[in-house]
């Protein structure tokens, strides 16, 4: 069973976001792994959803486990794109990311889901 360190599912999700780093990436599922229940990607989306602004997380860096943005377009999409883009990660116009390239190593048996590069 994997570490998880203390705090709530969602204090622990956000911690595992801010470790994701400037041009890097990381999926629902890989954030909700960390946070200690790897089902729980929906619950990711919707923490970055009701948190990322006034708690000021990367949500920009969270991204679908298939490698590409989840948001429609005209519905954050073309943010989250720009976004990447001017942190060098490389996106198509249908939004997809190159995993092996960009895609972070968070570990889940870390205290907070720390990123290891």
């Amino acid at each position: 069973m994997p570490h998880v360190s203390a705090g709530s599912f969602s204090a622990r999700a956000k911690r595992a976001i801010t470790a994701i780093p400037f041009g890097r990436v990381a999926t629902y599922g890989q954030i909700a792994a960390c946070a200690g229940n790897h089902r729980a990607a929906r619950q990711v989306a919707w923490l970055l959803h009701a948190a990322s602004e006034k708690e000021a997380l990367p949500w920009h860096r969270v991204i679908g486990g298939r490698g590409s943005i989840s948001l429609p377009r005209g519905g954050g999409f073309e943010e989250q794109r720009a976004l990447l883009q001017g942190e060098g990660v490389r996106v198509d116009e249908a939004g997809r990311i190159e995993l092996a390239r960009y895609l972070c190593n968070l570990r889940p048996d870390a205290p907070g889901g720390e990123a290891a590069l």
